[in-house]
């Protein structure tokens, strides 16, 4: 499993800030550490923001100590040009966002308008690892129901362009613009997953299968399952607990029967909805009776779907661990949320953001 997390480029004051081209040249002069894949720092969308990527792990303990490492590689490097990170799914600020100078970008610009030019968001990526096309499908039908579930706990944008949003998600609000975004319906087998991308491709409207913006896809880059619902999360040890989630319900998908009667597009859009408004703060859609029930039950079930796989990969301690501690101070929407009440403005959330990814107590004067 492997985890890519994108983060707002900021400065020591709190900004936002278009440096993403400058700290990617930094990072070209690095050395590569190893000839896996995973460990780069790459550009994103905007100039405003940058991403980093894992190695291939098995141990989730090694995972969270490369995604903390990715973090700290980074925002030394933003720091060699004056900037640090902020793991925040939105800029709490308004702001022009400014696309990076590249051609496909500016197709993307050109073809999508407000749309694309609105698009700063940042989310966290859970790549793991299958067997062959057939059974990355197999998966991604299986954990359809689950993936508002991911959202929910993963929450961390609850401002959008200055205002609150009344969200704990507003990122996957603005990323549902794009057309080939958010939930599917099943594919069946990998002949039909191609299928449908031949279709969309053939539509005209996206330039490419790396503009797929499913909550699930297979990868174009490696043979992974690659879950792409989630917000990017304010703790590194968040963003592990995803993968442990993610890992699990792959291995359960192939240990379980294929579901006769797999839930409708559109009750995975509604219960993706409600994950989005209220996150871990009141009811989610449970996937068990597509009733409303507590955030917490509905976490509860997820941990029991994948008890067995957490506990043949020894992530079942480490995992409830975590949602203890998710539990006890939220997700990054609550915790944003809390900073407010207490008489944050803008810059001084983003300050405490950037010293949070970088696992330091939220302080800020």
């Amino acid at each position: 499993m492997g985890v890519e997390e994108e983060y707002l480029l900021v400065t020591p004051e709190g900004e936002p800030a278009a440096q993403s081209p400058a700290v990617l040249g930094l990072a070209a002069r690095e050395v590569p550490r190893t000839d896996e894949p995973g460990g780069d720092v790459e550009k994103e969308f905007k100039s405003e923001q940058v991403e980093t990527s894992t190695r291939p792990c098995t141990d989730l303990g090694e995972l969270l100590g490369e995604i903390r490492a990715g973090r700290e590689r980074v925002d030394t490097l933003a720091q060699g040009v004056g900037v640090r990170i902020a793991a925040l799914g939105t800029a709490p600020q308004a702001i022009d966002p400014t696309v990076i100078p590249d051609k496909r970008a500016g197709e993307i610009r050109a073809r999508f308008g407000l749309t694309a030019h609105e698009q700063l968001t940042c989310g966290c990526h859970v790549h793991v690892s299958v067997a062959d096309d057939e059974e990355g499908v197999r998966i991604l039908d299986h954990l359809r129901p689950w993936t508002s579930v991911l959202l929910a706990l993963s929450a961390n944008s609850p401002a959008w362009q200055g205002v609150a949003s009344g969200y704990a998600s507003y990122r996957s609000q603005v990323w549902g613009r794009w057309p080939t975004a958010g939930p599917t319906a099943p594919f069946g087998d990998a002949a039909g997953y191609r299928a449908v991308v031949d279709g969309l491709l053939a539509s005209g409207t996206i330039l490419d299968d790396g503009m797929l913006y499913f909550d699930a896809r297979l990868s174009q880059r490696y043979p992974t399952v690659e879950v792409r619902v989630a917000d990017v999360c304010l703790d590194a040890a968040d963003a592990a607990l995803q993968a442990a989630l993610v890992r699990a319900l792959a291995d359960t998908a192939v240990a379980t029967p294929v579901d006769p009667v797999p839930p409708r597009v559109e009750v995975l859009r509604t219960a993706a909805w409600r994950a989005a408004r209220s996150g871990l703060a009141g009811e989610l859609v449970s996937p068990l009776t597509w009733r409303p029930a507590r955030a917490s039950d509905v976490v509860d079930q997820l941990v029991d779907h994948v008890r067995d796989a957490l506990v043949a990969n020894g992530d079942l301690e480490a995992v409830e661990r975590q949602l203890a501690e998710v539990r006890r101070r939220g997700n990054g929407a609550i915790e944003q949320m809390a900073w407010r009440a207490r008489g944050d403005d803008d810059a001084a959330v983003v300050r405490r953001a950037t010293q949070r990814t970088l696992g330091a107590p939220a302080l800020v004067a």
